[in-house]
């Protein structure tokens, strides 16, 4: 596995941010800084309220020891202090003028309440740009409204086609709209950055995490607006068709899972015959699959009733299989079915490994060393670079008060016992 240790090119690595964010934006920070960018986390005090949210390591409760603010915060540097108190306030200004983005998810209107919104700080920094992340955006009729992960992807329009079709609609398990705002946020900033670098001028950009769920709607507008049909609800592993109709598309095997649906069409014809005549030579194909015309296959013709007879020799035929046997036959027969991936199958993954995606970083707190995904990117010119683990509370005050600020020992241990850092 790769270390967190190797050198990179870095893109962003003139770069330098200020993270205010909870857990709407953290991936907007970590983004930029595995591009390179130097992102200073700034949490209140006695930390961030984020750092709550478990699991734990080794689950011990533990606001230093959170997997979740480990995964989302990695890479950046973290101080404290207190943006709520007037001193706070100014040494945040001192710190914007050295910096070259903000990104902050409070509601909106709370940055200007402290005297540090855009039009503030763009005064202090011309060429600052400020990124900020909230549930419906800085405008609009709900832009006073707070909003959890299930109400933003039922409003976003994702939650529709989510779950069975006889029963309400299911979230996906983890959140994850905020993780798409969060990487439509880094997006934005480093859009703006770039035109901030060419021109001197900074900007404002304001991400929806409502308007980002709608974006990652995939094929549902299109189809909507090409044939007029509205896809619903057919299970978490199934796929629905036309007429009300749904097709199985995960299916166990021996020891998991694996993705297939028989295509109908020209297009998928070599794929859907090779995988009948595989059934058919291990033995397994009943009368009711046999009688099928598979050249003529057409999948938004079919009845329900047909269906569920063609997915029960499927399905018995799978069970007899493991994911690597199936996995090898589609390779070696040129069938459309992919192995669904435990995380314990990605470690291992032999197209990950020889990429050097995972990168091993060091815990020196807790004694340990934690794999993480690496890398999201190559390029001829930079990689992706994974810096260090998230930091402890406060971690780098001394680092950032005393040598870019020029505070003394004494100035910071004042400012920490009147609870300003």
């Amino acid at each position: 596995m790769a270390s967190c240790c190797n050198q990179y090119e870095a893109l962003l690595s003139d770069c330098v941010g200020l993270d205010l964010t909870d857990e709407k934006g953290f991936i907007c920070g970590e983004i930029l800084s595995e591009l390179g960018a130097e992102i200073i986390k700034v949490e209140p005090p006695r930390g961030q309220r984020s750092r709550n949210i478990g699991p734990y390591w080794h689950d011990e409760a533990d606001p230093e020891k959170s997997l979740y603010w480990f995964a989302h915060n990695r890479g950046k540097k973290g101080i404290t202090l207190n943006v709520e108190n007037a001193d706070g306030q100014e040494i945040f200004k001192r710190l914007v003028k050295e910096a070259d983005i903000v990104i902050e998810s409070f509601m909106p209107g709370y940055m200007d309440s402290l005297g540090l919104g855009y039009a503030v700080l763009k005064k202090v920094n011309q060429k600052l740009v400020m990124t900020a992340i909230s549930p419906f955006g800085q405008t609009g009729p709900y832009k006073d409204y707070k909003a959890s992960d299930i109400v933003l992807m039922a409003l976003g329009g994702r939650l529709f086609i989510e779950g069975d079709p006889d029963y309400p609609p299911a979230n996906i398990s983890l959140p994850q709209s905020y993780l798409m705002a969060g990487a439509q946020a880094a997006v934005a900033t480093m859009i703006a950055y770039y035109h901030s670098e060419l021109s001197g001028q900074g900007q404002y950009c304001d991400v929806s995490a409502q308007q980002s769920v709608a974006w990652y709607l995939g094929n549902i507008i299109p189809l909507f607006e090409l044939e007029q049909k509205v896809i619903k609800r057919a299970g978490a592993f199934r796929v629905g068709l036309s007429g009300g109709v749904s097709q199985r598309q995960v299916w166990r095997c021996k020891d998991g899972f694996v993705s297939f649906i028989i295509i109908g069409g020209q297009a998928a014809k070599g794929s859907r015959l090779s995988f009948v005549k595989w059934i058919k030579d291990e033995g397994m194909a009943t009368e009711a699959f046999l009688n099928i015309d598979w050249d003529t296959y057409d999948m938004n013709a079919l009845t329900q009733e047909l269906i569920e007879r063609i997915e029960k020799t499927i399905g018995e035929f799978f069970l007899t299989k493991t994911k690597a046997e199936l996995h090898q036959k589609a390779l070696e027969k040129n069938i459309l079915l992919y192995p669904i991936s435990t995380p314990n199958d990605l470690l291992d993954y032999p197209q990950l490994v020889a990429r050097d995606f995972w990168a091993n970083i060091e815990h020196p707190e807790l004694g340990a060393e934690i794999t993480y995904p690496g890398s999201f990117f190559k390029s001829s010119v930079a990689s992706g670079v994974v810096q260090r683990r998230a930091p402890l509370i406060g971690e780098h005050n001394s680092e950032i008060y005393r040598n870019r600020l020029g505070f003394s020992d004494e100035d910071i241990s004042c400012l920490k016992s009147s609870e300003v850092i």
